[in-house]
């Protein structure tokens, strides 16, 4: 006699599925569909999986004769995302860790500096939202603002607008 079906009665063995490995080519593949990598990054996440026989310099170098990978391009991703919330200070260091080249940091740098105080006052308004009360006050605020990556001419411009607009409205 067969008993009915239920959990006790049921054994599930696990079916091991023989492990395939995924080419350097395909892991590439999946790092540039979820976001733009700079050849140096890709070059670094690649590098643990390199098996016998890979060249993941010919990989990379396929990848950017496609124009699926581009320097260029990540720069302009990571500058976009971060331009709102990060001063230029901060966004040129992160671009040098990512591996891209000096020449397209400078390219990007104008552009940044150019809307720098706009995107430092609006980082300092959802932070703070009102002027310091005293020194101790100002300089969290400067600190805070500097470790966002914003120069120290954005940050005073800042903190001086916001000390006047107070004197204004206040009395």
């Amino acid at each position: 006699t067969r008993c009915a079906p239920h959990w006790a009665c049921l054994r599930l063995t696990p079916v091991s599925k023989p492990k395939t490995e995924v080419s350097l080519r395909v892991r590439a593949m999946r790092y540039l569909a979820r976001r733009e990598h700079s050849r140096a990054e890709l070059h670094s996440k690649l590098l643990p999986y390199v098996q016998d026989g890979e060249d993941v310099e010919a990989v990379l170098d396929e990848l950017a004769q496609r124009n699926w990978l581009s320097d260029a391009r990540a720069a302009e991703q990571m500058v976009t995302q971060r331009r709102s919330r990060y001063g230029s200070q901060r966004i040129a260091h992160e671009l040098r860790q990512k591996g891209i080249g000096e020449e397209l940091i400078a390219g990007a740098l104008p552009q940044l500096k150019a809307s720098e105080l706009e995107a430092a006052r609006e980082v300092w308004s959802k932070k703070f939202g009102q002027p310091a009360q005293d020194q101790k006050e100002r300089a969290r605020q400067a600190r805070f603002l500097q470790s966002r990556g914003f120069s120290m001419d954005a940050i005073l411009k800042v903190l001086k607008n916001a000390a006047v607009n107070d004197t204004d409205s206040g009395g």
